[in-house]
């Protein structure tokens, strides 16, 4: 099928593309406290990731943001989840998640940039450090998750006075 007959006009609904990773070790999670310079979830904690450019596919992004952000490509993601975020506007974002995991014992240079600063976070230490909002209710269904199995399926909307509303389908 041509490009010409894919549907693309400009009234229909549209997505922007976004990854985003979590590296688990152990019961550790890679997370990234976001630099105060930061427009967007500043001196917050959130997984690795960004926008898809063009051209590329959902997992070479999911690889080049850790590699950007982490400096690390050795490990193998998996899909868990896919969000789909309603931004109440023409275009909304399409999240798509991923998870690795990093043998215990093995080490990497934790980086800081102008994104922020890398730390492994426990589990148990989840509750006490400050996450982006959706994080608390996605980390422990990205943790859950069999690698392998079918990925999770996510609605995120807001509410009239800009509450972020979550709701996951289960497979």
């Amino acid at each position: 099928m041509p490009a010409s007959d894919q549907g693309v006009f400009h009234e229909r609904y549209k997505v922007i593309p976004r990854v985003l990773v979590f590296l688990t070790r152990g019961r550790e999670v890679l997370l990234i406290k976001g630099a105060p310079t930061k427009r967007l979830w500043a001196n917050l904690y959130n997984g690795i990731g960004g926008h898809v450019e063009q051209g590329e596919d959902v997992l070479t992004a999911a690889y080049r943001e850790l590699n950007e952000e982490a400096g690390i490509s050795d490990v193998t993601l998996d899909l868990c989840a896919i969000i789909s975020i309603d931004t109440g506007e023409r275009t909304g974002i399409v999240m798509y998640v991923f998870r690795g995991n990093v043998p215990e014992g093995k080490d990497y240079e934790l980086r800081t940039s102008n994104e922020g600063a890398l730390e492994w976070v426990h589990q148990f230490d989840m509750v006490s450090v400050p996450l982006v909002e959706d994080l608390p209710v996605l980390i422990p269904r990205v943790l859950a998750h069999k690698a392998g199995a079918q990925p999770i399926f996510g609605l995120y909307t807001y509410s009239d006075t800009g509450k972020l509303q979550v709701r996951f389908v289960s497979p």
